[in-house]
């Protein structure tokens, strides 16, 4: 399973981060993870095809993980391709509808299926390969944070939230753990992460996982990179890492 980091950014512009979007490759069908403002130029950027997306799986519905759907949606369309299948919280179909009534003249253009995920509960997604899971997230919206699992490996990625133990539990058993960590150590936030509050969480609810990658920082992190990165390692030895945009992994199962 390859990830590719298509945007680590926040709502706030910064040099080389665009807003929020991972794209996962199982080589079946890729499932996108997010679509803030940029990603859809992001896709172009890695090398990939933005009409072979035809599920999305959003977080929650703040515009730094949204921006860019209407926008993919529409790009798809003007290349004949008019499906595509959007899975999110409570409050997703309302807010696509409302959209589409700003845009009226897409309605009868595309096809799009709306599936509102219930926490606890297992979504398969047979052509990406790909089963979903979630638990709530701490945020000032309705937000989820996902599991993704394949043949070939497991993902974690939390959206915005303060750490929780049901994420940790979530984590368990799986290759990579994908946390935001939007400002840097010392700095007080609610419904966001800074490094202190996940080393404490690290600490009384470990994570099984193989590594964690650090994405969702605003410029206010520019500096203290790797002051949070030897916080963490303190509690996570040397397998955390931050990520960047256009960055590459491959996840491999955990044997």
């Amino acid at each position: 399973m390859k990830l590719t980091f298509l945007g680590t950014g926040v709502a706030i512009p910064q040099a080389n981060r665009v807003q929020s979007g991972i794209l996962i490759d199982t080589g079946r069908k890729p499932l996108l993870l997010d679509c803030g403002s940029g990603v859809l130029n992001r896709i172009n950027d890695s090398g990939n095809d933005h009409t072979s997306i035809e599920h999305v799986v959003l977080t929650h519905l703040h515009l730094d993980h949204v921006s860019d759907l209407l926008c993919l949606i529409k790009a798809n369309w003007l290349c004949g391709k008019t499906d595509i299948s959007l899975y999110g919280p409570a409050g997703t179909e309302s807010y696509l509808n409302k959209l589409l009534d700003a845009y009226s003249y897409m309605k009868d253009k595309v096809d799009i299926q709306i599936n509102e995920l219930i926490p606890g509960k297992s979504y398969i997604i047979e052509d990406t390969g790909c089963t979903i899971n979630s638990v709530r997230g701490i945020h000032s919206v309705p937000s989820l944070s996902y599991r993704v699992d394949t043949d070939s490996g497991s993902v974690v990625y939390t959206g915005d939230t303060e750490p929780s133990t049901s994420i940790m539990q979530l984590s368990n058993g799986a290759d990579c753990l994908i946390h935001e960590c939007s400002f840097p150590p010392g700095f007080e936030t609610t419904n966001h992460t800074n490094p202190d509050m996940l080393a404490e969480m690290l600490d009384s609810n470990p994570p099984g996982c193989n590594e964690i990658y650090l994405t969702h920082l605003y410029p206010h992190m520019q500096g203290h990179e790797n002051e949070s990165l030897e916080i963490l390692r303190k509690h996570f030895h040397d397998r955390v890492k931050i990520a960047e945009d256009l960055m590459e992994i491959i996840i491999k199962k955990k044997k």
